[in-house]
């Protein structure tokens, strides 16, 4: 008579090698691959359908291991749980409970190891590096980011948002980035608290009134060709481009004098 349960033992696992399935008993089986890898599966049924789930690979779990764990699955199954489902509950719990423990530092140096491809130049890379580092670290960078909220982000923004405006402004859409990264990878749920319009914008100054953009002078015309002599000496696209706009660019041209056509600049 045919054993039901314990049908394969170490030394016959590690002789099988014709891809296929392998009943140990209880629900819990070996299967060989295309490959000849090998890993451990419970199967079983509820109501009508079929699970298969991964004990692990013969490497990472053995043969003791594999028949105990079958056996409380089994027990499971006849009491009416799923195991499978417990696993991917238990794995999402998981999930939650590392986002209220992963700091928005972290946060910060993955979203950054993500896009530093994407940037311009590795000074771009460390201006995003230095300002986090100087103005967000000492004050929420060691909290988990799912709870940094307005009062922290204002608390880091209101010290430089007057003298240093424009850092201010570019810190504020770093935090807002790296925030919206931590929402998208489920570390955080709401809405962005460093977001600017319908929000900041009622608690920080406006920008632009704080430091308007105030445009350079024109340059003299008399000064003209001693710039475009020291333009033609400097190397790189942009010397070229602005040196092409400065001989292309159109002048607003005054009413035609009376009585005569009107002059070309």
């Amino acid at each position: 008579m045919a054993r039901t349960v314990n049908n394969l033992s170490a030394l016959k696992v590690a002789r099988l090698a014709v891809p296929g399935w392998y009943c140990d008993g209880e629900g819990l089986w070996l299967q060989v691959s295309a490959s000849s890898s090998k890993s451990r599966v419970y199967r079983y049924e509820i109501d009508g359908r079929r699970y298969h789930m991964g004990l692990g690979s013969l490497r990472d779990v053995s043969l003791a291991e594999a028949r105990e764990v079958a056996r409380e699955c089994g027990r499971r199954v006849r009491s009416g749980a799923n195991p499978l489902a417990e696993r991917r509950d238990a794995a999402v719990a998981l999930k939650l409970v590392e986002a209220r423990t992963i700091t928005f530092d972290a946060c910060a140096q993955a979203y950054m190891a993500a896009h530093r491809a994407s940037w311009r130049n590795a000074k771009h890379a460390q201006q995003w590096e230095n300002t986090l580092a100087a103005y967000v670290s000492p004050v929420f960078g060691a909290a988990a980011v799912g709870e940094v909220d307005t009062a922290l982000v204002v608390k880091a923004l209101a010290p430089i948002w007057i003298d240093k405006t424009e850092t201010a402004t570019r810190l504020r859409g770093r935090i807002e980035a790296i925030l919206d990264w931590a929402t998208v990878s489920k570390f955080r749920v709401g809405e962005n608290p460093a977001r600017w319009r319908g929000h900041l914008e009622f608690l920080l100054a406006n920008p632009n009134k704080v430091a308007p953009v105030i445009n350079r002078p024109a340059l003299a015309w008399i000064e003209a060709p001693a710039f475009m002599v020291l333009l033609r000496q400097r190397e790189g696209v942009s010397a070229r481009a602005l040196e092409f706009l400065i001989y292309t660019a159109g002048r607003h041209r005054g009413p035609a004098p009376a009585g005569g056509p009107r002059r070309r600049h």
